[in-house]
């Protein structure tokens, strides 16, 4: 059976979608959210016959909460999952006491969260999956790629079915979020740099365990650190009756055994309770960590997001929230590339933003896993980086910054929250104004907006602002917003002044009233 052959008078296959994602895990899914709010068609297939089992990486970290609020699930998210407990320390059948491997951070008004959320990974997934299906989408399961082909025009992919049949999609941009085996990758011929970061094996397994009697409560997260054999912890996982057992081994050459027998005997070895007492066995699986990297993130008209494009320890939280990230940094400009005429060179920033990024984050993933083997407890805490609330493009071809001075905000930063009021004085937050698939023109003090025909320092053409822009005053003259208690001045400084922000929250031009002023030149060409 053949499916979407459709040609055109040349004989080759017409687009019968903008984009096909190939891949639904939280990359995937997240990217096709994104894009069904635009009004961009995309076509998602999945070589399994269902969303991925396993809680996987089920640390949701702030930033990526920012991004799930803005795509609708944020409430979900919160309902479904919660904050992680502190650890307890084991010797064989003795507790040693409780310890916290968060850094416990302060609430702050320019965030609206300010520590990790725990949510296994097949929860978010199905949250996810559900906004997609209430977008009007869904999931092509047990469909695989199986080999691409691209033009100037579009691509063209070869689909395999769960019945035996096959056919060919056509899309104007394909991307890959089918894992760190990605079969897009592979085809495409793009290499993957990195490192083994632990050359012995880990299992990981979702069980639900009878402990209380034993001391296994779900008020923390219990380790054995020296257990025979290699350390094993047991974390209780938010909004379920399972626990997440994660056990490496000393011996690089072991051979584990990841069925439930040999699951509920690894816990009995290495722990004081028996075999037992784990009732079931949902999920397990083994893996040896790695941090890798794709050499490139796109390929003509491909696109790598997720693991498909890099590769993380699980210590640190960071794999699932970096996917998250690309996937809300690729959506937007496909839509504006899509939707809105923006030069297509917009999606060249893609890899530009995202590879520098991405290699920082697997640092810091190493250095946690490194630090908790070599038994260093300190190194191995959880501090204020792995939120992801820091990470900039500043660097990158999109950030702009016309002003004399800097402030606390620069273009290419994450735009901070703040605390804010309307103007009959009803509280609100300035991330529930940005809220959108829109390009917000932050307007502070009396700063005259931009005419309409501006450029904002060379972005707009390339950004294809036009027909998707909000301006939104905070202060001065008729304001949309009030500033009572300053947290808009200390976040971004004082007035008069403009940012214009971004479709994903981070700013691409800042400028004084007195240095707002119109480019020729696009700065995607510099």
């Amino acid at each position: 059976m053949e499916l979407n052959n459709v040609k055109d008078a040349s004989g080759t296959p017409a687009p019968v979608a903008d984009v096909l994602i190939v891949g639904a895990g939280p990359a995937g899914l997240t990217l096709a959210v994104d894009l069904a709010r635009r009004g961009v068609r995309a076509r998602v297939v999945e070589r399994g016959e269902g969303l991925l089992p396993g809680a996987r990486g089920k640390g949701i970290q702030p930033r990526s909460r920012e991004v799930f609020d803005d795509l609708g699930v944020g409430e979900a998210i919160r309902d479904a999952g919660g904050p992680y407990p502190p650890m307890m320390k084991w010797e064989d059948e003795r507790r040693l006491g409780a310890f916290e491997m968060m850094e416990r951070i302060e609430p702050a008004p320019d965030r609206p969260y300010h520590e990790g959320w725990m949510l296994p990974q097949w929860r978010t997934a199905e949250i996810l999956h559900a906004r997609l299906t209430e977008l009007g989408g869904h999931v092509e399961f047990g469909t695989a790629l199986t080999g691409l082909e691209q033009d100037g025009d579009g691509v063209t992919a070869h689909l395999a079915h769960a019945d035996g049949s096959a056919g060919t999609a056509r899309s104007a941009y394909l991307v890959a979020a089918d894992g760190g085996r990605s079969t897009v990758r592979k085809a495409l011929g793009i290499g993957m740099t990195g490192e083994t970061v632990d050359p012995a094996p880990t299992v990981v397994a979702d069980v639900v365990i009878d402990g209380t009697e034993r001391g296994l409560d779900r008020d923390h997260w219990h380790v054995w650190w020296q257990a025979p054999g290699g350390g094993i912890a047991l974390c209780p996982l938010a909004g379920t009756d399972q626990f997440q057992a994660l056990a490496q081994y000393d011996d690089p050459d072991a051979v584990p055994d990841a069925s439930p027998e040999g699951v509920r005997q690894l816990i009995a070895d290495r722990t004081p309770l028996a075999a037992a007492d784990v009732r079931e066995v949902r999920w397990a699986s083994v893996f040896t960590p790695r941090a890798a990297m794709a050499d490139h993130f796109r390929a003509g008209r491909v696109f790598l997001v997720g693991d498909a494009a890099h590769i993380h320890s699980p210590a640190g939280g960071q794999g699932l929230n970096t996917s998250v990230q690309d996937a809300y940094n690729l959506g937007w400009k496909l839509g504006q590339v899509l939707r809105h005429g923006a030069d297509p060179a917009l999606l060249d920033s893609y890899e530009a933003e995202r590879l520098p990024v991405a290699a920082g984050v697997l640092g810091i993933s190493t250095r946690i896993h490194q630090a908790h083997r070599a038994g260093d407890v300190k190194g191995g805490r959880r501090a204020e980086e792995v939120h992801q609330l820091e990470l900039s493009y500043r660097d990158g071809p999109l950030a702009v910054d016309d002003r004399g001075r800097p402030g606390p905000v620069g273009a290419g930063d994450r735009a901070p929250d703040a605390p804010c009021a309307l103007p009959d004085g009803t509280p609100v937050r300035l991330f529930d104004v940005l809220r959108g698939p829109q390009f917000t023109l932050l307007v502070i003090g009396d700063a005259e907006p931009p005419t309409p025909d501006a450029d904002f320092g060379g972005l707009a053409t390339a950004l294809g602002t036009a027909g998707c822009l909000r301006t939104v005053r905070v202060g001065g003259p008729d304001p949309d917003l009030l500033d009572p208690d300053g947290h808009v001045a200390t976040g971004y400084g004082p007035g008069p002044a403009l940012f214009l922000i971004r479709p994903d929250g981070h700013v691409c031009w800042a400028a004084d009233a007195d240095t707002a002023r119109t480019r020729t030149p696009s700065a995607l060409a510099r």
